[in-house]
């Protein structure tokens, strides 16, 4: 239970094992949905792009993903605001 606390409260270094371990989930979760990778990246960079143009985000700690529950996939983008831009 602390390390998830520990892990949730710290940016350590992600281990190439937990890499690994996402990129293949990822690869599943594609492969289910039946869209590659690149689309996935597309889509990301598109999405960054367009809410960059109201809100100041953490690029670095963003994370879009496609989650696979049942016959529904589902777009889960966790985006980290760090502050709104004004409207000029």
């Amino acid at each position: 239970m602390l390390d998830i606390i520990t892990r949730f409260f710290t940016k350590d270094s992600v281990s190439s094992k937990d890499v690994a371990r996402e990129r293949l989930r990822l690869v599943l979760v594609h492969d289910r949905a039946s869209v590659s990778p690149e689309f996935l990246n597309q889509l990301k960079e598109d999405l960054i792009k367009v809410i960059r143009e109201y809100l100041d985000i953490d690029e670095e700690a963003l994370s879009v993903d496609l989650e696979n529950e049942d016959d529904s996939i589902a777009l889960v983008a966790n985006i980290p605001v760090k502050g709104f831009k004004r409207a000029g």
